[in-house]
């Protein structure tokens, strides 16, 4: 016969676990709802530049980008593989199915495709315009699978609001930032969410799932490499600290293999893929962990005295094989110059590298180093957050928090190297930050709860059974129901002892009570100190709601291409010389004309004007860039014979001087100087600088005075305001009044920040007539003014 507490406790614990699937199932949909409600700010937010400008691609990259995605949709996926543009890089040309990253192109002309399938009739500009903040929303929510399965729900939800907010990952993902960045970050996460799903789960579905992510990560950004090196770099420490276990390999050898061939299906990869040194450390990590594995599946079959012999045979075989392939890569790698890294890879080695030897990598402004204030800018309150959030993955740490805490420390070295990779740090400050809030929220609240008046009796209780949940793994409070079943249980417990303990007892009750390492840890804050440290924190959050907002807004939002200031009066004053020189390149010159300009604005001169270029932002052939620099350089004749021989018609200048644009070309023109001096040795830059000092006023030196920028840059300038003053520099100009003699002005923009100059034609000659003197040559030229002018002309 059933006792009557059996029968109330059944309909109890029946009643209490459909309690707890409701609620389980509406904090579920809760979730959902906050999950889309991300979506939407990380999507909104971003169309500040849409809203204060129009629709229109931003910075210089993108327009290359935009320019590749054109093609695809007008003459398919084949053609673009095939796809040889002579409009680049004149003479020598560019593959550009074999040197691009395709998933970002891929991606928006798939999107493109399927739109107007449903007939909705969108651009492909409007489609590459608000790709960026699409795939911004898709990331927050990467974001929170991730951080999900490192410390649960409500530190994920925290983290993707971080995300979709943070002004580093806005000022690459912005409506019209059609970059490489704006959806390789999601692959990124996504990727890392994955493989820590499979390191939780241990299912080859998600190793499958892993290794697709990460191909589409291959696709889409040459920063991969961070996620090939990365999981190496966890899979080692798991192995180092004894963390081993079969879900870690399912979790790594499946990406290692079905990866590599995937990544090596990439043209701009291919064989790369498994010859430079960027990937050698997966397959060291690889060979370890077959040799771990190996060591453990013998353990099991055999006996311990066994097990030392076949460990040793395992070891000696697999440190014989670690020294043969170690050797073959030392050879591999001794063969190459950089040693089988590329520039970039070594930059981030060491930070002096490029500066030393690559001067068109330290040329890039993004390559340079951040600034302390630069963190703040880009991560603001986060940057005090990650400490936090770091000690709370110590409690307790597992294989999926100490993941994270590997990817902050790389991505916090890292973003100290190049400002650009601000961009990699951004998500792990935000999963870090979103799990330090989270369990301050939960220790606040939970103190706040056990203290209130209503439920102040059942607090003692309530925190006792908590303890003890809590050294089960879990953080959650015991059901009321559940509090006298377990004091029963206990009760009967202490009834019957057994025996053999009775002494240990009995000594336990002599020695003084003192309470437990559990119980220590687990004390409640005071209520007045919890209520204000909530208080202090939702301020926190409104702070840097005010500061990603506003920096979505100023200090991200405006396109590069179309500038604006404020005038005294308040109002707005936009500068579009940009487009109005594109313009006129494009109505004014011939379809076959080729535009010389220094590489940062090839892409925008190939993608808006539709004419050839000598250089471009892809910066794969130095020898090229050198060449203009050079004859950027030079004295006029030289540079028009430079100029001359590469079939130049146009020259094109960016010029501040005159409305205070910092970023023209007399402030980059030491690079000029640096990188042509790198492959033509007359070019030095101490002829340059006066002192030591870069001077453009009456103190620069003569080469400085004469060189073909310098003409180019400040011709007619002193007829402005009279002076020549320079309001970039702050300074007048050393050299006012000069005329050009191989070249001529056609084209000037309106606030003078675009000048076009046309190479003016060389002179006939006249044949079987030797070098004249001089003053035989002036008496000729006034002849032939005189006389009849040249049909041909």
């Amino acid at each position: 016969m059933a006792s009557p507490e059996s029968t109330i406790n059944g309909p109890t614990k029946a009643a209490g676990a459909d309690s707890k699937s409701l609620r389980n199932a509406f904090g579920g949909v809760i979730a959902f709802i906050i999950l889309v409600l991300i979506g939407v700010l990380a999507f909104s937010i971003r169309l500040f530049s849409v809203i204060k400008y129009e629709s229109v691609i931003h910075e210089f990259d993108p327009y290359f980008n935009y320019r590749v995605t054109q093609f695809l949709s007008k003459n398919g996926i084949y053609d673009f593989w095939n796809w040889f543009d002579d409009r680049t890089w004149y003479p020598l040309g560019r593959v550009i199915g074999g040197t691009v990253y395709p998933g970002l192109t891929l991606t928006a002309g798939t999107i493109w495709k399927v739109v107007n399938s449903l007939n909705i009739p969108l651009s492909v500009e409007t489609v590459c315009v608000f790709t960026a903040p699409i795939f911004s929303a898709f990331a927050s929510w990467a974001a929170y699978l991730l951080t999900k399965e490192v410390k649960g729900p409500g530190a994920g939800l925290t983290a993707a609001a971080l995300l979709a907010m943070v002004p580093s990952y806005i000022s690459r993902s912005v409506a019209g930032s059609y970059d490489n960045e704006a959806v390789a970050i999601f692959a990124l996460v996504f990727t890392f969410y994955l493989y820590i799903k499979t390191l939780n789960t241990g299912s080859l579905f998600y190793a499958t799932l892993n290794a697709l992510a990460y191909f589409y990560m291959v696709c889409s950004w040459g920063g991969y490499t961070f996620i090939i090196n990365l999981i190496p770099m966890h899979v080692l420490l798991c192995i180092v600290t004894g963390r081993y276990s079969s879900r870690l390999y399912i979790a790594y050898a499946p990406l290692v293999v079905l990866g590599t061939l995937l990544a090596a299906l990439v043209p701009v990869v291919g064989f790369n893929a498994v010859l430079t040194s960027e990937h050698f450390a997966s397959f060291l990590v690889f060979i370890i962990i077959h040799v771990v594995a190996l060591a453990y599946y013998i353990k099991g079959i055999l006996s311990p005295k066994m097990f030392k012999v076949a460990v040793t045979l395992v070891v000696s075989v697999g440190l014989a094989v670690c020294c043969a392939v170690i050797a073959i890569l030392i050879a591999v790698v001794a063969s190459s110059p950089t040693k089988g890294w590329s520039g970039r890879s070594l930059t981030l080695l060491d930070p002096t590298y490029a500066s030393k030897y690559i001067p068109i990598i330290a040329s890039v402004s993004e390559h340079q180093p951040p600034t302390w204030p630069s963190y703040f800018m880009d991560i603001n309150v986060l940057a005090f957050l990650v400490p936090a959030g770091i000690i709370a993955c110590f409690m307790p740490l597992s294989d999926s928090s100490s993941f994270v805490i590997l990817y902050i420390v790389t991505s916090v070295y890292f973003s100290g190297v190049m400002v650009r990779l601000m961009l990699v740090l951004a998500p792990a400050a935000c999963i870090l930050s979103g799990i330090a809030l989270s369990e301050a929220f939960n220790v606040l609240t939970r103190s706040i709860k056990f203290q209130l008046p209503g439920i102040a009796g059942n607090s003692t209780v309530a925190v006792r059974m908590w303890c003890i949940s809590e050294e089960n793994g879990s953080s959650s409070v015991v059901a009321p129901s559940d509090v006298s079943k377990t004091e029963k249980t206990e009760e009967v417990a202490k009834e019957k002892p057994v025996k053999k303990n009775r002494k240990k007892e009995k000594e336990n009750v002599e020695k003084k009570p003192t309470p437990s390492k559990t119980e220590r840890r687990l004390l409640v804050l005071p209520l007045e100190a919890s209520v204000i440290a909530v208080l202090l924190l939702v301020l926190l959050g409104a702070f840097y709601v005010v500061h990603c907002v506003w920096a979505a807004a100023e200090a991200y939002s405006a396109p590069s291409i179309v500038l604006t200031s404020q005038s005294n009066d308040g109002g707005l004053h936009v500068f579009d010389d940009f487009r109005e020189a594109y313009s006129w390149l494009s109505h004014n010159t011939d379809v076959d004309d080729k535009v010389a300009s220094w590489w940062d604005y090839g892409y925008q001169t190939t993608a808006m004007a539709n004419r050839t270029v000598l250089v471009d932002n892809n910066t794969w052939n130095n020898t090229h860039i050198a060449t203009v620099g050079t004859a950027m350089s030079s004295p006029e004749k030289q540079a028009w014979e430079i100029f001359h021989s590469l079939d130049v018609k146009y020259v094109l200048v960016v010029f501040g001087g005159l409305v205070g644009y910092p970023s023209d070309d007399i402030n980059k023109f030491l690079w000029m100087v640096r990188i042509g001096g790198g492959e033509f040795p007359h070019i030095k830059e101490p002829d340059y600088l006066r002192d030591g000092q870069y001077r453009i006023d009456a103190q620069a030196t003569p080469t400085m005075l004469n060189c073909l920028m310098y003409k180019l840059s400040y011709f007619r300038f002193v007829e402005t305001d009279g002076k020549g003053f320079d309001r970039v520099r702050r300074t007048e100009i050393g050299k006012k009044h000069f005329k050009l003699t191989h070249f001529e002005e056609v084209f000037t923009t309106h606030h003078w920040m675009v000048r076009i100059y046309k190479l003016k034609p060389p002179r006939n000659r006249i044949r079987g007539k030797t070098k004249k003197s001089k003053s035989s040559r002036s008496v000729s030229s006034k002849r032939d003014v005189k006389g009849k002018r040249n049909p041909w002309h």
